[in-house]
């Protein structure tokens, strides 16, 4: 073995945080590619009922946002945990938001 073969553990550190970052970025353009097209086939978030007000993703909570969901936390944080759903059972990831809306789980 050559000595200049090792990897000290600042290379290591440095190239670990450099995967962390490029999988945060990978969440966050999946996040805003599912937020896009979720506006192109819902005017009002999906998970909301006009009817009462609540919103399905809180289960029995009102929605304090009316149904928009440009910026809603909960509707954020469902993308987030559906992204890591399928990450975690090494699935593929939905490409349309009517992919994870027909979804069976």
């Amino acid at each position: 073995m050559c000595a200049g073969s090792y990897v000290s553990d600042d290379e290591l550190q440095k190239a670990l945080e450099k995967k962390s970052e490029k999988n945060t970025s990978e969440k966050q353009r999946w996040i805003q590619r599912m937020l896009r097209s979720a506006k192109h086939h819902h005017k009002i978030c999906p998970y909301y009922d006009k009817k009462t007000g609540m919103c399905f993703i809180a289960l029995g909570e009102k929605c304090d946002r009316d149904g928009r969901y440009d910026n809603c936390p909960r509707f954020l944080k469902f993308l987030e945990e559906k992204y890591e759903y399928y990450k975690s059972r090494n699935l593929p990831l939905p490409v349309d938001f009517a992919d994870i809306v027909i979804a069976p789980f």
